[in-house]
C-alpha cells in the first residue's frame, strides 16, 4: 500500500481513538434511556409493580449471599462488606428507574468490592484450621457468583431501556473490567471469564428481546389508534357526504321555486315595467345558473355510487312519509307506535329530512341491536322547532354490537349539529335505549304552506 493510502487510514484511526471518550460519554451517559410510563400514568404496564417487588426480594437475597462472599470463612462480617453488598443490591433496584446510572454504579462497585476483598485478606487466622489446608484467599473467600449476578442484572435492566448498540457497548466494558480484575488479582477466587460472558450475554439478549417486544407492541397500539381514528374520520366524511347529497336536493328545490316564481311574477302584475321585467329575468337566469352548478356538484358527489337515473330525481323524504316507514318496519317484525303532539306547522325541507332520517336510523338500530324489543316514536311540534324522540324497551336476548357500530349515532349527531340543535342518546333504566333530538326552526315571514304545496309538484321534475 502506498504512503498516501496509509496516511489517511492512520489519521482516521487517531481520530477514532481521540473521539472514543466522547462517543462513550454520549452512548452510555448523556443520551437518556427509553421512557417507560410510571405507575399511576395511563399507559403504565400492569406488571411493573409485581416485577419491582420480585426485584427487591431478589436483591435482598443476593445481598446476603454477597455479604458472605466478601467476608472470610469463620471471621466476623465487616462493615465494608455489608456496605458494599447493600450498595450493589441498591444499584440493582435503582436500575428500574435509572438504568444507565445504575449500571455505572454497579460497574464501579464491582471494583470497590475487589478492593474490599483484597484489603480484608488476613495474614493469619485467629482460630485453628486443619493444618493440611493452606491459608490462601481461595480458601478464605468463595467465588463471587452473586457479584456476577448483580452485574448481569444491572446489564439486563440497561438493555431493557436503551438501543442494542448501547447495550453492546456496556457488555464490552463489563467484560473488559472482568478481564482486568482477573489479571490484576490472581490470588482471589474468580468466576471464569466464560461463565461471566455467558451470564452477561444472556442478560443482554434477554433485555434486548423484551425491549424489542415492548416497542413492537407500542407501535402496534399506535397503529391501532391511528386506524381507529382514520376509520372514524372516514365514517364522518361518509356521513357528511350522504347528508350533502340529500341537502343538495333541498337546495335545488328552493332554487327551482325561485326560478318559477321569477318567471310567473311578470304575469301577476298589470303592465309591469321594463326594469321589473329585467330584474325578474336576471333572478331567473341566476337561479338557472345556480341549478346547473348544483347539478355538477351532485355529479361529483354521486360519481362513486352511480345510482339509477330514476333514483337521481327521487324527492327526499319528509315527515309525511313516516307512516310508510313505520309500516315497513312493522312488516319486518318490529312493534312500533307513533304519536304526534302539538300543532303541525310547515317545516323547512332540511328539518323534515333530518327528522325522517333520525327516526329511520333509530328504528334500524332497534332492529339490529335490540331483538324482540318494541319501539315508540314521538314527534313534538313546538313553537321554536321540532322534537323527535325514539325509545325502545329492553331486548329479549342480547345482541353484540357489530364492528363499526355507533355510526348511525354519528350521522344523527351530524344532522342535528348542522341545524344547530341538540341530540341526547343513552340507556333507559329498564334496559332500553333513547334517542332525543331537538331541531330548532325559524319560520320566514313570506313562507307559507300554500306556496310550498303549489310548487312542490312542478319542481320535482326540475330538481336534479
Amino acid at each position: 500500500m502506498s504512503e498516501a493510502g496509509k496516511a489517511p487510514r492512520g489519521a482516521r484511526l487517531r481520530a477514532a481513538v481521540r473521539g472514543a471518550p466522547r462517543a462513550l460519554y454520549e452512548e452510555l451517559w448523556s443520551e437518556p434511556a427509553d421512557r417507560v410510563p410510571r405507575m399511576g400514568e395511563a399507559d403504565a404496564p400492569v406488571w411493573r409493580p409485581v416485577f419491582l417487588v420480585l426485584l427487591v426480594i431478589a436483591a435482598v437475597g443476593i445481598m446476603v449471599i454477597r455479604t458472605v462472599e466478601l467476608s472470610p470463612h469463620g471471621a466476623a462480617v465487616g462493615w465494608p462488606a455489608v456496605l458494599v453488598a447493600v450498595a450493589q443490591s441498591a444499584a440493582l433496584v435503582a436500575g428500574m428507574i435509572r438504568p444507565i446510572g445504575a449500571w455505572w454504579a454497579a460497574t464501579a462497585l464491582a471494583v470497590v468490592a475487589v478492593l474490599v476483598t483484597v484489603a480484608g485478606v488476613p495474614s493469619h487466622l485467629p482460630y485453628p484450621l486443619v493444618s493440611t489446608v493452606p491459608l490462601t484467599p481461595e480458601v478464605l473467600y468463595p467465588s463471587p457468583f452473586a457479584g456476577v449476578a448483580l452485574q448481569g442484572g444491572a446489564l439486563f435492566l440497561l438493555a431493557l431501556r436503551v438501543r442494542p448498540r448501547r447495550a453492546v457497548a456496556a457488555l464490552v466494558l463489563s467484560m473488559a473490567l472482568a478481564l482486568f480484575l482477573a489479571l490484576r488479582t490472581p490470588p482471589l477466587p474468580q468466576v471464569s471469564l466464560a461463565a461471566s460472558a455467558i451470564v452477561f450475554s444472556t442478560a443482554l439478549v434477554l433485555g434486548t428481546a423484551l425491549r424489542s417486544l415492548r416497542l413492537a407492541r407500542k407501535d402496534l397500539d399506535v397503529q391501532v389508534e391511528l386506524t381507529a381514528d382514520e376509520r372514524a374520520r372516514r365514517t364522518l366524511l361518509e356521513e357528511r357526504h350522504r347528508i350533502a347529497r340529500e341537502l343538495h336536493d333541498v337546495v335545488a328545490h328552493h332554487m327551482s321555486v325561485i326560478s318559477i316564481q321569477a318567471q310567473v311574477a311578470p304575469h301577476l302584475v298589470k303592465d309591469p315595467t321594463d326594469e321589473l321585467k329585467e330584474n325578474l329575468t336576471g333572478i331567473r337566469e341566476n337561479a338557472l345558473e345556480a341549478l346547473a352548478e348544483l347539478r355538477r356538484v351532485l355529479g361529483v358527489l354521486r360519481s362513486e355510487e352511480a345510482p339509477a337515473q330514476s333514483a337521481r330525481h327521487t324527492p327526499q323524504p319528509s315527515l309525511d312519509r313516516l307512516g310508510g316507514l313505520i309500516g315497513s318496519v312493522r312488516s319486518a317484525g318490529l312493534d312500533v307506535t307513533l304519536s304526534t303532539t302539538g300543532e303541525p306547522r310547515p317545516l323547512p325541507p332540511g328539518v323534515e329530512l333530518s327528522a325522517y332520517r333520525i327516526v329511520q336510523e333509530s328504528l334500524s338500530n332497534v332492529a339490529r341491536h335490540a331483538p324482540g324489543a318494541s319501539a315508540r316514536v314521538e314527534i313534538g311540534h313546538r313553537a321554536g322547532g321540532l322534537s323527535v324522540r325514539v325509545t325502545n324497551t329492553a331486548p329479549v336476548h342480547a345482541s353484540p354490537l357489530s364492528p363499526g357500530g355507533r355510526h348511525g349515532l354519528l350521522g344523527m349527531r351530524e344532522r342535528t349539529m348542522m341545524l344547530g340543535g341538540d341530540l341526547a342518546t343513552g340507556p333507559l333504566p329498564d334496559g332500553g335505549w333513547e334517542v332525543t333530538a331537538i331541531l330548532p326552526v325559524t319560520f320566514p315571514a313570506t313562507t307559507t304552506a300554500a306556496a310550498i304545496k303549489a310548487t312542490a309538484t312542478a319542481t320535482t321534475e326540475d330538481a336534479p
